[in-house]
């Protein structure tokens, strides 16, 4: 290995984007993110009980040789990561939940609930108007 770690890398960090989801309050939420890991590429995770959405997408900016094309101008987050951090070293992330697909999310769900997420509610019936379904009274 070369004295500098990112002469190596494949740049695994710039081909995704991890963004902050609150968390969870109901079914509604938990819903969500079961649509959320029906598309491709995306994946939902906790770590250190914050969850994050992650959809694996490329910088603009990665050249064909993994260097960055802006390197001396990129984005403070650029700058903060470390290379502790480096995906290339194959860090154990410790996450405390991992879901790539939408089935995982039913089972958390309905471990942490005992109710079955994304079936079917049954239709609601409104209570009918007092008079509702008389005929008005005529005029004379």
């Amino acid at each position: 290995m070369g004295s500098i770690l990112c002469e190596h890398c494949t740049a695994a960090c710039c081909r995704y984007l991890a963004i902050p989801l609150d968390k969870p309050a109901g079914a509604r939420d938990y819903d969500d993110m079961r649509w959320y890991l029906m598309h491709e590429k995306v994946l939902v995770f906790v770590e250190d009980g914050d969850w994050f959405i992650q959809f694996h997408t490329a910088c603009k900016n990665l050249g064909a040789d993994n260097l960055c094309g802006v390197y001396e101008t990129r984005p403070e987050i650029c700058r903060e990561y470390e290379a502790k951090d480096c995906d290339y070293t194959g860090g154990n992330y410790g996450y405390d939940h991992f879901f790539t697909h939408p089935k995982q999310i039913e089972e958390f769900y309905t471990e942490r609930t005992g109710k079955k997420l994304g079936a079917p509610k049954p239709p609601t019936r409104r209570p009918r108007r007092k008079g509702a379904g008389k005929a008005a009274p005529q005029k004379v």
